[in-house]
């Protein structure tokens, strides 16, 4: 064995063939730009959580829903706000000048606020589908760099009619790198994707709960005014 050969990361990866270290450098990159994703998404869901904490507190004081609304305004920050607030202008809307009600106010407000929710949910969902892209992805592009490189390694040995564990080793072991790297890239990718994906839909569903409730409180105001 080559006693110059440098086994180290660095040292196969600057031994590789060009197609193998561009094949490298996508994987790095890929697992570079899931952890972003996952660092904001982490960060935008306890953002969303404690937005909605806080929201519930202040929608189950007492204080009366068109004065709630008066303080957050038709366009607020947070995500349960916007839910609230796609009711309650559609409820506002649903009133005549005399202060009768449009017909059918119940199910345009439970549209808009499905409409709003679903906006919602896109916006958390954003990004996500990077992380099942290179999930699913990075494992077979690392095995195609692996393949590439085995094969240029065995054209080597065609070449230098040399079979010679010392020669046939450094080839394989650069050629075996391109596949840890894509397993790098891919576990936490799925790992993640899982638990965020999991993690908006219970978000999700609490907008949904929010929602159903609100437009209980809001029907009973409904068949009151009727």
């Amino acid at each position: 064995m080559d006693a110059t050969t440098d086994f180290s990361i660095w040292g196969l990866f600057a031994q590789a063939t060009f197609a193998v270290q561009v094949i490298m450098f996508g994987l790095l990159g890929a697992s570079v730009w899931c952890w972003a994703v996952v660092v904001d998404k982490l960060i935008q869901y306890r953002r969303a959580r404690r937005e909605a904490a806080v929201f519930d507190r202040a929608f189950w004081s007492g204080e009366p829903l068109d004065g709630l609304f008066e303080q957050i305004g038709p366009q607020p920050k947070g995500q349960s706000q916007r839910v609230f607030a796609a009711g309650m202008i559609e409820w506002r809307r649903s009133h005549k000048q005399d202060g009768g009600l449009i017909a059918g106010a119940q199910s345009r407000i439970d549209r808009s606020m499905d409409v709003a929710i679903a906006k919602e949910a896109e916006r958390l969902q954003r990004g996500l589908g990077v992380l099942a892209t290179v999930g699913s992805t990075a494992p077979f592009i690392g095995l195609f760099g692996t393949v590439w490189g085995i094969m240029n390694a065995f054209i080597g040995i065609a070449n230098t009619h040399d079979t010679n564990l010392g020669t046939v080793a450094p080839g394989i072991a650069e050629a075996l790198l391109a596949t840890g790297l894509g397993l790098l890239a891919a576990i936490p990718a799925v790992i993640f994707y899982n638990k965020l994906s999991g993690d908006a839909n219970r978000i999700v569903g609490s907008y949904e709960a929010f929602a159903d409730e609100f437009s209980t409180i809001l029907s009973r105001q409904l068949d009151a005014a009727a």
